[in-house]
């Protein structure tokens, strides 16, 4: 980030038109409540958003908070199975699961449950894990001991609560770099519904498989999440997309992609305990979020109107 802002100097930006502030609690809390602070933009855990679009509120500053992700993608018998395969693999392993739109709950409908399965474990158990910079490494480490630490942790928590266990990453070792907080792509297997794992962020490289008989009870296992950042659904239905995009309880949805990632123009649009706020960010919400808008009403008499 440092690195970022020195770039932004480069360009000849008069200086305080971006400042980058580090700090905690007290920080946060010194510019939501400063006078001169107007809007409040934010991206993290869920009970920090929350927080901060509460207190932000209470203070009558604009406020748009992004929150923590569940993701899910649903797979149909009728699915490009190798396409699908490898597109969720590469989401949910891709930067160690470490981004908010990675894939963190396969549900599959019907005869899919199998291929899938034995498809994906074979994917995640091919991928190279190691130092992100040398050549042919597909997936790096956890960014530090804790994550690693909580990571595996969750994993076990699935464990005891009735997923088994298909691919373990836990206790990974790197030659060169057995001191790195490497966690191999994990696969569990037959979460329960009531299990912790099928509402807990884990934000890291571990794929949860759950079965549905249908599409209605795919989307009611949807529903229930307590998030909405992004669903995706992998079919060659037409039908099955259609009533997917409108029906998915999801901010941002994809069809035959892993993760559905809008463009700059477009608005990031988390639903549920993914986002607190009215305006999200990107696109044309961002432009409105942080701009004050201004309306004029005017009369003017009639010889007024002849002077200009």
């Amino acid at each position: 980030m440092r690195y970022v802002y020195e770039l932004l100097e480069k360009t000849g930006l008069p200086k305080g038109i971006v400042s980058l502030v580090n700090g905690g609690k007290a920080v946060v809390d010194a510019l939501i409540d400063h006078p001169k602070v107007r809007a409040i933009s934010f991206v993290g855990s869920t009970p920090v958003a929350r927080y901060i679009y509460a207190r932000s509120g209470e203070k009558g500053k604009r406020c748009q908070c992004q929150g923590g992700a569940k993701n899910h993608v649903v797979v149909l018998p009728d699915a490009d199975m190798p396409m699908a395969t490898q597109i969720i693999s590469d989401s949910a392993f891709g930067c160690a699961g470490q981004r908010c739109l990675a894939v963190s709950v396969a549900v599959t409908i019907g005869e899919a449950q199998k291929t899938f399965r034995d498809s994906i474990a074979d994917a995640a158990s091919k991928l190279k894990v190691g130092n992100g910079l040398e050549a042919g490494v597909q997936m790096g480490p956890v960014i530090t001991p804790q994550s690693k630490e909580r990571v595996e942790s969750l994993i076990g928590v699935g464990e005891k609560q009735g997923a088994k266990i298909l691919l373990d990453g836990r206790n990974s070792k790197v030659p060169k770099y057995e001191s790195g907080n490497f966690v191999n792509p994990t696969i569990l297997d037959d979460v329960p519904a009531t299990s912790d794992l099928a509402d807990t962020e884990i934000f890291g490289p571990v794929l949860s498989l759950v079965h549905a008989d249908s599409m209605d009870e795919a989307l009611a296992f949807l529903e229930r999440s307590a998030y909405g950042n992004q669903a995706s659904l992998f079919t060659s239905s037409g039908s099955a997309a259609r009533r997917f995009r409108y029906e998915a309880p999801a901010g941002n949805i994809g069809i035959n992609i892993g993760v559905a990632a809008p463009m700059a123009y477009f608005p990031f649009s988390g639903w549920k305990n993914s986002f607190f706020g009215d305006l999200h960010g990107q696109g044309r919400d961002a432009i409105e979020f942080y701009t004050d808008k201004k309306v004029v009403v005017e009369r003017w008499a009639k010889e007024h109107s002849r002077k200009f």
